[in-house]
């Protein structure tokens, strides 16, 4: 396993998709031993952040299937789950049975609506918790329906970020108390406190309900995307004065200097800004605003990103089985973190953990069928 910040913790994760598996690869590129809890059948949907994690597949409806689950946990520090609320409990490895195992015991419990609530046990998915945050009506253009930003918000900034801090910051109290704790990571709460800032903008500087309208939403010409002559895409980002006198020097508009913040002006200067884009390519801008203080980027795409020559030096993206994936972050100066890898197919490594976490009757366990090693 990795030697990252977390070497030596050990993480049990419940099968699931999103946001639950994205938390345990992180942990994993951190250095924390991450098994994987399978089932002995592939999933319907088969989870492609299954990176970094061994696997060991354990019958749930077998007799002493919770019994292997809840052997496992009394070996680790961390348990994710990512079901809907009751289901960890109606199988037999919710908190309570867990923490009676081991009162240390970090339990990490994923979901979209909360534990709590009128939604609670609903289905949903990231565009159903950000529509009813606030985040998704504010992201869009001015007309037509919000625009969807991915799942990026909601399961994974949302979901997977904050159920990380949470989970970081219940070990280190767990260490100093010996108490373990339960967290409900909710993605609506999460994307409603991802959202602090705009709440804040609501409260002290106008910010309106509607979309395109405010500083940070398109609503200035100067914080805006524009259209290249190639049909590209560039950004502007010039909100404080001095990268706005540097952004209309650039864009050869002097006319425009002293006019950042006469609002009755802004549709002009929209107006001025897109028609003087539109006159280069976007590696021209690209090459034009190099190294300036306008705060003005290109628009990549996906295929492009890793070719950048800033993304490029500071190693952004790795190669892990042949293709290209994003670099662990944060970065640390004394314990780097690894790229998560595959480390084999499910229930690969069954027989190993039951060994190597000191799992009790870890024979038994196996030879009843109870935990699976795959062949």
């Amino acid at each position: 396993m990795s030697e990252g910040p977390l070497s030596g913790v050990r993480v049990l994760e419940l099968e699931g998709i999103g946001p639950a598996p994205m938390a345990a690869m992180l942990l994993a590129e951190m250095g924390a031993d991450v098994v994987r809890v399978d089932r002995p059948t592939e999933p319907a949907f088969p989870d492609v952040l299954d990176r970094g994690r061994r696997s060991v597949v354990i019958d749930l409806k077998h007799p002493e299937g919770a019994e292997a689950v809840l052997r496992l946990a009394e070996k680790a520090d961390i348990l994710i789950e990512g079901f809907r609320p009751g289901v960890a409990e109606r199988l037999g490895i919710g908190p309570e049975a867990a923490l009676a195992r081991n009162p240390a015991l970090v339990y990490g419990r994923m979901t979209g609506w909360g534990q709590t609530g009128p939604r609670a046990r609903t289905a949903g998915h990231d565009l159903n918790y950000i529509a009813l945050t606030g985040v998704l009506a504010a992201i869009g253009p001015a007309e037509g329906p919000p625009s969807i930003p991915l799942n990026l918000v909601g399961d994974f900034g949302g979901g997977s970020l904050y159920l990380v801090v949470g989970i970081l910051a219940a070990m280190h109290a767990a260490r100093a108390t010996g108490r373990g704790q339960v967290i409900d990571a909710a993605i609506v709460d999460g994307a409603t406190h991802l959202a602090a800032m705009i709440w804040a903008e609501r409260q002290s500087n106008g910010w309106t309900d509607r979309r395109a309208d405010n500083l940070l939403d398109g609503g200035t010409p100067f914080y805006s995307i524009y259209e290249t002559a190639d049909g590209g895409w560039f950004t502007v980002g010039a909100l404080e004065s001095q990268f706005y006198a540097e952004l209309v020097r650039l864009l050869d508009l002097p006319e425009w200097a002293d006019a950042q913040w006469d609002r009755d002006r802004w549709a002009q200067m929209r107006a001025a800004f897109a028609t003087r884009f539109a006159t280069r390519t976007r590696a021209e801008w690209t090459e034009r605003f190099e190294h300036s203080d306008a705060c003005a980027a290109p628009v990549l795409t996906w295929g492009e990103a890793p070719s950048d020559p800033h993304l490029r030096s500071r190693a952004a993206h790795t190669a892990v089985d042949g293709f290209p994936v994003p670099s662990p972050a944060p970065r640390f100066s004394e314990t780097p973190s690894s790229p998560a890898r595959h480390l084999g197919p499910r229930g690969a490594h069954s027989s190993a953990v039951l060994t190597e976490w000191g799992v009790a009757d870890a024979a038994e366990l196996l030879a009843s069928g109870t935990v699976r090693q795959a062949h």
